[in-house]
C-alpha cells in the first residue's frame, strides 16, 4: 500500500446525520466542513428525498467534489411527494423514529466494509434522530449530538415534562397561554404563548405527537450522547447555557455561530466551498440588485423554508411593505401559500417594481452580509436569527411555530434586536413597524444593539482565545478523536 494511501486511511471518519429539514441540514454542513479542514473523513447522510432535492437545486454533479467528503442517503419511510417542497414534519419525525435505524445501520456497516474508506471513528447526530445512539453502542464510537436551534429553545423544551405534570398540557384552555411561567430560570417573565409552541398542543392535534417526539426522543435521549453540541455563543445565551449544565450529565459546546466560524477559516480549497446545502435553487441576481441599493436601505423579508402563509397574509404582506415605501428583497418559495402559488396583485407588482424584488430562494448569508441591508423581517428560525445578530442586522418577528416563538421572546426581551408582529397580519402594522423598523428611532436602538452582538460573535469565534473557537478543538480533541490517531 503507498504511503499517501496508508495516511488516507488512517484518518478519523465522522459520520454526520441531520434532521432532514432544510434549517437542520445548514449548520449540519457547515459543522461537517470544519471537521474535514480538521483532518476528518466526512460521510453525510441525507435523506433519500433531500439527497434528490439536493441534486436537483445544485447539479447532478455537485456532490462528488472531493472522496473525503462524500454523500450517502438512507430512506425516511415516507411515501412520495413534492419535491419542491419540505415535507410534513410531524410524519417526518414519526417516520424517522420507526424507519431510520435499520438502513442507518446498514449503511455505516458498508462503509466499514469498503477497504477504501477509513473505519467510523465518530458519529454527528442531530439530536431529533437519536436512532443513532444504538449503533453507536454497537461500534464502540463517540456519538455527539447537534443541537441545531437555540439554546434557549432546548431548555424551553425541557420543561415540557413539568408543563405537562402541572397541567398546562394538553392545553384545556385558550387563557392558559398568557399565564407567566415563573419558575424557569434562565426565563423570568415568560408566558406559556412563548414557549415552543407544541405545548400547545390538544390531544387530538398532530402538536400533540410533537410535544411526545420532544420529550421521549430528544429530551430523554440528550443524557445518551457523547456530547452535546450547540450553534450558539456562550455571551449570547449564558444563563440558559448554565442552566443546561445543570441538568444534563454530557458536556455542552457552544461553537457558534457556525456560519461565522466557517468565513472566518481560510483553509478552505474551492472543491470544498463549492459544496452547498440549500434544498431551493439559489438565485443570486438579488445579490447584484442589492448592489444598486444605498446601504442600510433595503428589508430582507424571508418566512424560511417551513412557515405556510395563507393568501390573505400574504397580500397584508405585500402592501404593509408597498406603503411603506422601503426597499424590500422578498423570498417567495413556490409553496410559501397554502394550498395555492404565491400570486401578488398586479397592482402591488407596479406599486413596487422600482424598490421590490421577489426570488424563489436567496444565499441568505451573503444577502444578510451586505451593506444594502437594513433590517430582517423573519419568522424567528433559528439560522436566520443567529445570521442577523451575527451579522448585526436588527429584526421584524412573525414566529410561526416550533422553537421560534421561544426565539423571538429573547430576541425582543434579552437581546433587544427584534419586534414582534401579532399573528393577526394587518397591512397597516406592517407599514408601521417596517418604517420603524428601518429609520425610527426604536429601530436605531435595535441596531445599536445588534452591531454590540455582532462584535461579540466576531469576538467568540477569534481563533487565538475565542470561546467558541476553543470549544470547538476541545470538541475535536476531547471527544470526536476518540481512539482515532493523532493528526
Amino acid at each position: 500500500m503507498k504511503q499517501t494511501e496508508e495516511s488516507k486511511l488512517s484518518k478519523p471518519h465522522a459520520v454526520c446525520i441531520p434532521f432532514p429539514a432544510q434549517g437542520h441540514i445548514n449548520p449540519m454542513l457547515k459543522l461537517a466542513k470544519l471537521l474535514h479542514i480538521r483532518g476528518f473523513n466526512i460521510t453525510f447522510v441525507n435523506t433519500d428525498f433531500n439527497h434528490r432535492r439536493l441534486l436537483k437545486s445544485r447539479g447532478p454533479n455537485s456532490l462528488d467534489g472531493l472522496p473525503s467528503f462524500r454523500f450517502e442517503s438512507i430512506p425516511d419511510g415516507l411515501p412520495p411527494s413534492n419535491e419542491d417542497a419540505t415535507q410534513d414534519v410531524t410524519s417526518l419525525c414519526e417516520a424517522c423514529k420507526k424507519s431510520c435505524l435499520v438502513p442507518f445501520r446498514e449503511l455505516v456497516t458498508r462503509l466499514n466494509d469498503n477497504s477504501n474508506f477509513p473505519s467510523i471513528t465518530c458519529i454527528v447526530s442531530d439530536t431529533a434522530m437519536s436512532f443513532t445512539q444504538q449503533v453507536c453502542e454497537e461500534l464502540g464510537v463517540p456519538n455527539v449530538g447537534f443541537w441545531t436551534a437555540s439554546g434557549c429553545s432546548l431548555w424551553a423544551f425541557t420543561q415540557y415534562p413539568k408543563l405537562v405534570e402541572q397541567g398546562y398540557a394538553p392545553l384545556k384552555n385558550e387563557s392558559y397561554l398568557d399565564t407567566i411561567i415563573d419558575w424557569i430560570p434562565g426565563m423570568e417573565g415568560i408566558r406559556l404563548k412563548h414557549l415552543p409552541s407544541f405545548i400547545r398542543a390538544r390531544v387530538d392535534e398532530p402538536s400533540y405527537i410533537m410535544m411526545k417526539y420532544v420529550m421521549e426522543e430528544i429530551v430523554d435521549k440528550i443524557p445518551k450522547f457523547s456530547a452535546l453540541i450547540l450553534n450558539t455563543f456562550d455571551m449570547l445565551e449564558n444563563d440558559v447555557l448554565q442552566q443546561m449544565a445543570t441538568k444534563f450529565p454530557v458536556v455542552n459546546y457552544p461553537i457558534g455561530p457556525l456560519h461565522r466560524l466557517m468565513l472566518n477559516n481560510t483553509t478552505q480549497d474551492e472543491d470544498l466551498k463549492s459544496i452547498g446545502s440549500n434544498l431551493w435553487k439559489e438565485d443570486t441576481h438579488c445579490l447584484e440588485w442589492l448592489d444598486t441599493k444605498q446601504p442600510n436601505s433595503v428589508v430582507y423579508v424571508n418566512f424560511g423554508s417551513i412557515t405556510v402563509l395563507s393568501i390573505e397574509q400574504v397580500i397584508e404582506f405585500a402592501w404593509g411593505l408597498a406603503n411603506s415605501k422601503m426597499n424590500f428583497l422578498w423570498i417567495v418559495r413556490s409553496d410559501l401559500v397554502m394550498g395555492d402559488s404565491a400570486m401578488l396583485p398586479h397592482e402591488f407588482l407596479a406599486e413596487t417594481k422600482e424598490r421590490g424584488l421577489l426570488v424563489g430562494w436567496s444565499p441568505q448569508e451573503q444577502v444578510l452580509s451586505h451593506p444594502s441591508i437594513g433590517g430582517f423581517l423573519t419568522h424567528c428560525g433559528w439560522n436566520s436569527i443567529f445570521e442577523s445578530i451575527s451579522f448585526g442586522v436588527p429584526m421584524l418577528c412573525w414566529p410561526f411555530f416550533a422553537d421560534q416563538q421561544t426565539n423571538c421572546w429573547f430576541n425582543r426581551n434579552r437581546w433587544g434586536v427584534g419586534m414582534e408582529i401579532d399573528s393577526n397580519v394587518k397591512r397597516d402594522v406592517i407599514e408601521e413597524l417596517v418604517r420603524e423598523l428601518m429609520i425610527g428611532e426604536k429601530g436605531k436602538e435595535m441596531k445599536q444593539n445588534a452591531l454590540k452582538w455582532k462584535k461579540l460573535a466576531e469576538k467568540a469565534i477569534n481563533s487565538s482565545n475565542g470561546s467558541s473557537s476553543m470549544n470547538f478543538e476541545k470538541l475535536v480533541s476531547h471527544v470526536l478523536l476518540g481512539n482515532a490517531l493523532s493528526l
